[in-house]
């Protein structure tokens, strides 16, 4: 017993301990902070391009193909390693073998480059999602402040760093801190360790609280009224899981077929003149919002949350629309998420299947959809089940939701293989 005593004695008055406790909690609340600027930063550019749409909705016509053009060469002359989404540049750093390979995709001028041209993409009218980005972002700066850890702790927290700093991006991007914990060990490590979860619980925590601090505790989508049977599984649910999980996985088969090369003249375009492509890409983003009636433009979350606040109807083309101008967009070379343009997608197709059932509230839908197409996406359906129950706050749904994940994972697995991880093999 005196020994146990004078051990946690000597933890507790340890220097080299408590500085990396401080370097910890440092780069928690550093993350919180990022993501509330790149939030905000998010939402100014998305405000500045709704407010020249009132003036005219030929804008984006000009704005997309010259600013993708501008933002994809900056982005490979300058900044290579910024372009998409971010997540599987951070599990390329969590599985490189060599240190010396590690700061390539976690430097700092790449991080920053990241959220000021994202937001610039959202301006000129990209189907764009922040929270792909802000898991890189988060990774960085965990990764960065490792370096004022004790020398001999540096090596073995290194991953640890930015398997946290990754995680505390999707919680303070979402206010979602268990859904960041479920990220962090689903598809980033893809494994649990003791020692791992504590570092990652600490740094979502704090990033969470610094978040919240500064931009007010709320639920991502509010709270939608749901009827008393709205947990009960039926036909409906069934048929969104299916629609969900077969459109989720096209979608990663797509965006896999295509950033390996398309054919013809369009795959030389691709690998030998970028920016070019670029604009090509955004002349199509430009003309889809433009035969959408602007619904494709942004995140998708206005659009997500009209259906939840006023049980609003989409066009039944709004899914597919949605899905196509995130493609171009990622395809284009911008620095592209994927979550939130996928939630939306996910959102409008849970929509058409309860018009076309019959269903008079689509909300319940909407909320089976969103879950569905993430997972599908992402084939993470733990996250996805989390992170859609902490943003709509209906734990009356877990057991649709659940099924819903299940189905949609696995058909997603039979169309195309796990897409950030495919796409972080392009970094080895």
């Amino acid at each position: 017993m005196r020994d146990v005593l004078k051990n946690t004695g000597r933890a507790l008055l340890s220097v080299q301990r408590w500085k990396a406790r401080v370097v910890l909690w440092l780069a928690g609340a550093s993350v919180g902070v990022a993501a509330v600027l790149f939030a905000r930063l998010a939402d100014v550019a998305q405000a500045a391009l709704r407010r020249l749409l009132l003036h005219s909705a030929l804008w984006p016509l000009l704005l997309a193909p010259l600013g993708f053009f501008l933002i994809a060469w900056i982005t490979r002359r300058y900044f290579r390693g910024a372009e998409g989404s971010g997540i599987p540049q951070t599990i390329y750093a969590l599985q490189a073998e060599g240190e010396e390979a590690v700061p390539m995709v976690m430097r700092a001028r790449i991080v920053l480059a990241r959220m000021v041209l994202a937001g610039a993409g959202l301006f000129c009218g990209g189907s764009i999602g922040r929270e792909g980005p802000t898991v890189h972002v988060g990774a960085a700066i965990a990764y960065a402040l490792g370096r004022w850890l004790p020398h001999r702790e540096l090596a073995s927290q290194r991953r640890l760093l930015i398997l946290a700093g990754g995680a505390a991006g999707v919680a303070a991007a979402f206010n979602t801190p268990l859904a960041g914990v479920m990220f962090g060990i689903e598809e980033l490590s893809r494994s649990f360790e003791e020692r791992a979860s504590g570092v990652t619980l600490t740094t979502v925590v704090l990033a969470g609280i610094v978040a919240i601090a500064l931009a007010g505790d709320y639920t991502y989508f509010g709270q939608p009224i749901l009827s008393a049977d709205a947990g009960r599984l039926t036909l409906g649910t069934f048929a969104v899981a299916i629609a969900s999980g077969l459109g989720g996985g096209l979608f990663c088969r797509l965006l896999l077929v295509s950033v390996r090369g398309l054919p013809s003249f369009i795959g030389h375009l691709q690998r030998e003149h970028r920016a070019s492509f670029a604009l090509a890409c955004g002349v199509l983003v430009a003309l889809i919002g433009l035969l959408s009636g602007g619904l494709t433009y942004g995140s998708g979350y206005v659009e997500a949350k009209s259906i939840f606040e006023s049980n609003a109807h989409l066009p039944w083309t709004y899914a597919p629309a949605r899905a196509l101008a995130t493609l171009l967009s990622y395809l284009s070379g911008v620095p592209c998420g994927l979550f939130a343009p996928s939630l939306s997608t996910g959102a409008g197709l849970g929509e058409l299947v309860a018009r076309l059932i019959g269903v008079a509230n689509g909300v319940p839908f909407a909320i089976l959809g969103m879950c569905g197409f993430l997972a599908a996406v992402t084939q993470a359906p733990l996250t996805s089940l989390v992170i859609v129950m902490e943003m709509t706050s209906q734990h009356r749904m877990v057991f649709p939701l659940a099924l819903t994940v299940i189905i949609a994972t696995a058909l997603s697995k039979l169309l195309s293989p796990p897409l950030y991880r495919t796409l972080a093999q392009r970094y080895a």
